[in-house]
């Protein structure tokens, strides 16, 4: 990551998220983690929220562009805001989301079509229940997200545990392990990013 140019024209704010960033990278600190997550959590949350009108969406929107961001920190270049950078690709991811929920939404089951001849029919829905061989399929992935889980580090496969399995929220973790609200949600972050690199390399082996 380039170091900080006292030329750049960047605002105090932005400065200190810098300098939040260089102890992240180079230091592994996870209340720099944290701090960026607190400073900007609430903001993200709104803007995702104004674009899908859903609460649930902008929740897992605003998780994934905190994930994204922490993964490619490294490519982050003080040459504007951190919170630009942060905002274009929470934007993205958002806009894709958007585009492929708008492709994957299924007709009613009162939808009438038109054929070439002009005379309606009823578009034939999946059924949403799972087969037999999907029932297996589905168990054997569990159960594979179980094993990986196993391999976290001890601090993060409790709290995936305990986030995940028991389905305590961020501030009963905080309390059960004395942190701060903001070091739980960034240590997730990280844990989510492990699990799903440690189940893509499995995928790849398959």
């Amino acid at each position: 990551m380039e170091e900080l140019d006292p030329s750049e024209n960047l605002t105090t704010k932005a400065v200190y998220d810098y300098k939040l960033i260089q102890r992240a990278l180079k230091n592994g600190d996870q209340k720099a983690y944290a701090e960026l997550l607190q400073r900007y959590r609430e903001s993200v949350y709104f803007t995702m929220l104004r674009m899908c009108n859903n609460k649930d969406d902008a929740d897992d929107l605003t998780i994934e562009a905190f994930g994204r961001a922490f993964k490619r920190l490294e490519q982050y270049t003080p040459t504007y805001a951190f919170s630009t950078w942060l905002f274009k690709i929470a934007s993205n991811n958002a806009i894709d989301f958007l585009r492929n929920k708008k492709k994957n939404t299924a007709l009613s089951l009162d939808t009438k079509m038109e054929n070439d001849e002009g005379q309606e029919f009823s578009k034939n829905i999946i059924s949403p229940t799972l087969d037999p061989e999907e029932h297996i399929i589905k168990k054997q992935k569990v159960e594979m997200l179980h094993d990986v889980v196993e391999k976290l580090k001890p601090r993060y496969k409790e709290l995936v545990k305990m986030r995940y399995y028991e389905e305590l929220s961020y501030e009963e973790i905080a309390v059960k392990l004395n942190l701060p609200v903001g070091t739980v949600k960034a240590q997730l972050f990280r844990a989510r990013d492990f699990l799903y690199n440690i189940l893509k390399n499995q995928e790849s082996k398959m």
